[in-house]
């Protein structure tokens, strides 16, 4: 399971930091490309699971979902890829580049 092994790699990263602050997670925010498999759901339950007897239990893990960028060949425009409405935002072109997904990141974490 995809979202077990990002579980267990954020909460190590999120007690190494609380261990060296001497502080107590309350929240952490993770962002990942539109692409990326991972199901929040899944990662939460994950998350929970990992998380039970350290000091990261019962604090909130949100996922941020980072949308595709995309370039319209025929004008120009930047915009943010749809894979339920494929064209350009502007003229409606559908020849466009995509640009690459954004990575797996934790973003912040938040301390009491």
């Amino acid at each position: 399971m995809h979202e077990t092994m990002v579980a267990e790699s954020i909460l190590s990263a999120i007690v190494a930091q609380a261990a060296e602050l001497n502080a107590k997670p309350i929240s952490a925010k993770i962002s990942c490309g539109q692409l990326n498999p991972i199901n929040d759901e899944v990662l939460n339950f994950a998350f929970e699971a990992a998380a039970r007897g350290t000091v990261c239990e019962q604090m909130k893990l949100e996922v941020v979902h980072i949308p595709l960028k995309a370039t319209c060949k025929r004008c120009g425009e930047n915009f943010d890829f749809d894979i339920y409405s494929p064209a350009c935002a502007n003229c409606e072109s559908e020849d466009f580049e995509i640009g690459p997904d954004a990575p797996l990141l934790l973003e912040e974490i938040e301390f009491k």
